[in-house]
């Protein structure tokens, strides 16, 4: 599955984005909330993905950041929800402030929400409520975030691997290696070479 499309942006409209991909044309359907994030036409950006697969029906949604992604495939979790309705949730609420009515209890903004009726507003608080995947995403990425290996992470995202799997497998290795004598003598890129080809073995 992609992780993530980098590319030059050739086309914007509400909920849509086109990325050209190395003369590959990628039709997103995205947030109104990412549009202004992803830049202007003719600019390069990387676009998170997922994508929508049925018999009659193939779609790829895009998303401005893994935060944003998070919360989406979260909110298809919700009974009644769907990938455009959770589209449609985001496109009218900031995540902040999503994350707040969950962490409040507080059902009527959710309901002030378009597209989040009474009964949705309820469901979405029964089934996320202290359950959102960006809080544990953003707890396990944090350590390595703050490394100094953090280039080795963004090449292999680069090459497709997901971030959090990069992450955890990165900061597995570092922690193995910082027992070798053979590795903490090395330059810093040399240490950066063996995580990156042992990060590759792992993740393969």
């Amino acid at each position: 599955m992609f992780n993530s499309l980098k590319g030059v942006i050739t086309y914007k409209a509400h909920n849509t984005v086109h990325l050209d991909v190395n003369g590959w044309e990628w039709d997103l359907y995205v947030p109104a909330s990412a549009i202004e994030e992803l830049g202007d036409i003719g600019s390069t950006a990387r676009i998170f993905t997922w994508m929508y697969v049925r018999e009659d029906m193939m779609k790829m949604f895009g998303f401005a950041t893994e935060e944003e992604r998070n919360v989406f495939l979260d909110l298809l979790k919700v009974e009644g929800v769907g990938a455009k309705g959770a589209i449609k949730i985001l496109s009218n609420i900031s995540i902040s402030k999503f994350v707040e009515a969950l962490d409040g209890g507080n059902t009527e903004a959710l309901e002030a929400v378009s597209g989040i009726g009474k009964k949705t507003a309820a469901k979405i608080m029964l089934t996320l409520k202290g359950k959102l995947t960006l809080e544990d995403s953003t707890k396990s990425a944090h350590h390595t975030e703050q490394a100094e290996f953090q280039d080795v992470i963004n090449s292999l995202v680069d090459m497709g691997y997901d971030k959090r799997d990069v992450t955890e497998v990165v900061d597995r290795i570092t922690e193995q290696l910082m027992e070798n004598s053979e590795f903490t003598s090395k330059s810093h890129s040399g240490k950066e070479e063996m995580i990156f080809r042992q990060a590759l073995v792992d993740l393969a």
